[in-house]
């Protein structure tokens, strides 16, 4: 049967399932429920994902909630909102397909034993994998009551929610839909555009 937030055009969801954190940090599916209208982004998103690895994450001050990121036109996509106080990134890389084309932009920082860091960084995301470890984690914790990460991240009163103290993902993949920084520092930055045989994404 199909469900609701599977008809074409519609742009609100009372319920969704989404991976919070990674199956080897936390067993079993976790399931959340959010109001309608609840904007993750602050910002219209493209509509188009982008894909982000890292050989290791560490953070202070890690969040996570429910939201939905919303295009320009109004359609939405539900999303795991990540917002994670201070971040480091070893080896980061970045990259965005163009749409029917064989065309990749890719950035690439944080290596050399120079991370890449950011403050205030909130992510959000369709997938997340990786080996991760959480210190003073609260899972099931009301979204609107997080107090651990960036200034003002939190989700709807009543949803899920879960919090840590620190957070390090290994081997760290990630397909977002928008991220956004406080500042955001990239060591040894490298962007290039590829094309053909070249144009490969991070993972």
């Amino acid at each position: 049967m199909q469900q609701p937030f599977d008809r074409p055009g519609r742009t609100r969801w009372r319920r969704f399932a989404a991976l919070m954190v990674p199956a080897t940090a936390v067993a079993g599916a976790i399931v959340f429920g959010m109001a309608n209208g609840a904007i993750a982004a602050s910002f219209a998103v493209s509509g188009q994902t982008f894909k982000v690895s890292a050989t290791e994450l560490r953070g202070e001050g890690f969040v996570q909630y429910g939201g939905l990121a919303e295009e320009t036109d109004g359609k939405a996509h539900p999303v795991a909102v990540s917002g994670i106080r201070k971040a480091e990134l070893d080896n980061l890389c970045q990259s965005v397909k163009v749409p029917g084309a064989d065309i990749v932009l890719t950035i690439r920082a944080g290596g050399n034993g120079k991370p890449a860091r950011a403050s205030g960084l909130m992510i959000d995301m369709d997938s997340l994998e990786g080996d991760a470890e959480f210190k003073n984690i609260n899972i099931g914790q009301d979204a609107s009551t997080l107090d651990a990460g960036p200034k003002g991240a939190v989700g709807a009163r009543g949803a899920f929610g879960q919090q840590a103290d620190t957070v390090t993902i290994k081997n760290l993949r990630q397909v977002a839909r928008s991220t956004h920084a406080g500042t955001f520092t990239l060591t040894g930055l490298r962007l290039a555009v590829n094309l053909g045989a070249a144009a490969k994404e991070c993972f």
